[in-house]
């Protein structure tokens, strides 16, 4: 029976020397996990039956069977979840897989100088989110209050007729809007800018919208950090700060970690 390697992650093969992984179930729910040392990295896999999980089965499953697709993904993250609290891991996207041995294999080879410089890069650190959400209407009074752009705007309107005031008023409900979402990026940026100076590298994310975060108030930010593990501790106390000093204006903060490095390696 033909076999799919399905790869979880990789690891350096000097650390598995220190510590075996734990006896899992794999991906199927049969077979159990285990590694495949490949010079100085390690690949940390299961095997499938090619029949069953060939391509177009897998995205028959993902487009139609949702409770398949939860169960998987969650075996998927916990699994890499507990390789990266035990080794320096190189998480997979969820449904890595290779043909067979062979191709893994030479896939390593092909990648080993970058996986070398991508596990020194990781070791000792951690991926740390940040997902900043702000009350708009709140934060869009005091905009409307205090910004001059929009008082200046108010006293222009102030001196025309009735009937010029109307279509000028229109004009200012967008001027506030605009200088809305310049204050929120302004403020998020700020912030941004001081947690990556605590940070070996940080990025900037895509925000969600409210149908995919279920929370009234928008998210105005979106951002991951590499952390030496000796200054999270720092960055929380940083972004704790924040939230106690911006809460009362509308703001909220939600930092979670530590993850595996997925924004910071990869294996492609």
């Amino acid at each position: 029976m033909d076999s799919l390697i399905y790869l979880y992650g990789l690891i350096p093969t000097e650390e598995l020397s220190k510590q075996q992984i734990p006896s899992n179930k794999g991906f199927d729910g049969k077979g159990h996990i285990y590694t495949l040392p490949i010079g100085k990295t390690t690949a940390v896999v299961c095997d499938l039956d090619a029949e069953q999980y060939s391509e177009e089965s897998i995205q028959e499953q993902i487009n139609n069977d949702m409770e398949w697709l939860q169960e998987k993904a969650f075996h998927h993250h916990e699994t890499v979840m507990m390789l990266s609290k035990m080794y320096t891991v190189v998480p997979l996207k969820f449904c890595t897989l290779f043909k067979n041995q062979a191709s893994l294999e030479n896939a390593v080879h092909t990648k080993e100088a970058h996986l070398i410089d991508t596990f020194s890069s990781i070791h000792g650190n951690e991926e740390w989110n940040l997902k900043i959400y702000c009350d708009d209407q709140l934060l869009k009074e005091q905009v409307s209050e205090s910004n001059p752009a929009i008082e200046a705007k108010r006293e222009e309107i102030s001196q025309l007729s009735k009937g010029k005031q109307f279509f000028e008023k229109k004009k200012l409900d967008k001027l506030i809007e605009s200088e809305l979402e310049e204050e929120k990026n302004r403020i998020s940026e700020n912030i941004h800018g001081h947690l990556s100076e605590i940070a070996l590298k940080g990025n900037v994310k895509k925000t969600w919208s409210n149908d995919v975060t279920g929370r009234k108030d928008e998210m105005t930010w979106n951002s991951v950090y590499l952390i030496p593990e000796a200054d999270v501790e720092n960055f929380l106390e940083q972004i704790q700060q924040y939230e106690k000093n911006m809460k009362g204006m509308g703001w909220q903060f939600e930092a979670t970690g530590p993850w595996p490095a997925y924004h910071f390696s990869n294996f492609s």
